[in-house]
């Protein structure tokens, strides 16, 4: 396949970012798009436009974009809620898919994805960016040389103050508010899962087995109003109750041995973090002080003092570490989106799709990354009790080999 000609779904923020992206990859024409909203439509249809390509089809209605002759492929950037029902519909229409991340409202949808996959073989990628992400594509390759030993844990989060976007959810027409307000669950896992999920193999010789999940009391979102009440737009929400939990840590056991804990941190007072962490028999990797520590160093690191020599030291490792596409990279590709990060997850799946190579992130990732969202909502409502995690590959994972990004 020379060129690929693809539909894009969801044009809100993400969207339009992801669009101005796209369009910059060689051998790829946008020739549709859609968004529930009309008028996304046409600023979407605009900055195909803009970037000098012919006028795409759009419509309201995504079932008549991924219904047309002229395409091959559509990427989704709707809505959570909405992901895997389209990806589904865009692969029994034999379109092969490329999916924005977010968690699963159930199980059984995940089941459902990996259904229609497995036959229609449809090709299909969840775009998960931060598996791109260069901390964690540098520390990948370090796990891989052995430099810190056996791996037996590691942590990551989504930490990002989002309480102006949820809040101004109405006027953003965003449909995180509506989460937010009736749901309590880690809601967006994968940023942190992803990584996570490829240095422990996960589906590929190693499975996640039983999650356990608590959530902390909802008091952030209530607070940020309320002190901005005189000016807030949505008067509704003012003195609202929010169902979703501030701090949400989740447990997760796998199958070799090792342990996951993830954190949701996103309507409390922060810094953005992904707390990207990996410990090993002889070292670890910090993402928040972007150092590592091996064993056998001279420093025992007893004090603060002490721990403060290793901070960003993990710049000293690039050299031999770090993969050549984050080497090699031009500031034209850091302003497409999180500093090369989109960039480089695209031109992963359009050049698995024209080589007819396997994604790197294929449908049973994306089923057990987005299950998590589903389970722990279980876990938390029944008094933060285990709750197993299926096996979406149905034993498969013992054999699969190893497949990085």
């Amino acid at each position: 396949m020379e060129n690929v000609n693809i539909a894009v779904v969801g044009l809100g923020g993400r969207g339009k970012g992801n669009l101005s992206c796209i369009l910059n990859i060689n051998g790829v024409v946008v020739t549709a798009v859609s968004d529930v909203y009309a008028d996304r439509c046409d600023e979407g249809a605009k900055i195909v436009t803009d970037a000098g390509s012919p006028a795409p089809f759009k419509s309201c209605d995504y079932k008549k974009v991924i219904s047309r002759r002229d395409v091959d492929a559509v990427m989704v950037f709707s809505s959570w809620e909405t992901h895997i029902r389209i990806a589904i519909d865009a692969m029994k229409a034999g379109k092969a898919v490329g999916m924005e991340v977010g968690g699963a409202a159930s199980v059984g949808e995940c089941w459902e994805l990996v259904n229609t996959w497995e036959k229609t073989k449809v090709p299909f990628m969840m775009l998960e960016n931060c598996c791109f992400g260069k901390n964690e594509m540098l520390v990948r390759n370090m796990v891989r040389s052995g430099l810190f030993g056996e791996i037996v844990h590691c942590h990551g989060a989504y930490a990002h103050d989002l309480r102006e976007e949820i809040g101004t959810g109405k006027e953003r027409r965003h449909y995180r508010l509506q989460h937010y307000l009736n749901e309590n669950c880690d809601n967006y896992p994968t940023h942190d899962l992803g990584p996570i999920a490829k240095i422990l193999d996960i589906n590929r010789g190693n499975r996640m087995v039983r999650l356990v999940s608590m959530a902390s009391k909802a008091a952030g979102m209530k607070r940020y109003i309320k002190d901005r009440e005189e000016i807030f737009e949505n008067k509704e929400l003012i003195g609202k109750e929010f169902a979703q939990g501030d701090i949400v840590n989740t447990l997760i056991t796998c199958e070799n041995g090792e342990t996951i804990s993830l954190t949701l941190d996103t309507t409390l007072p922060r810094s953005y973090s992904r707390e990207f962490t990996v410990r090993g028999t002889r070292g670890m990797y910090e993402e928040n002080t972007n150092s590592v520590y091996l064993e056998g160093e001279p420093e025992n690191f007893v004090t603060v003092e002490h721990y403060k020599k290793v901070i960003d030291n993990a710049k000293d490792y690039e050299e031999r570490y770090l993969p050549d596409c984050w080497r090699n990279i031009t500031q034209k590709i850091k302003e497409m989106g999180h500093d090369g990060m989109d960039y480089f997850d695209f031109c992963a799946f359009f050049d698995a799709l024209k080589n007819n190579r396997p994604m790197p992130i294929d449908v049973y990732d994306a089923a057990s990354w987005m299950s998590i969202s589903a389970l722990t909502r279980e876990s938390i409502a029944n008094s933060n009790s285990p709750v197993d995690i299926p096996d979406f590959t149905n034993g498969e994972w013992k054999t699969r080999t190893r497949l990085d990004v």
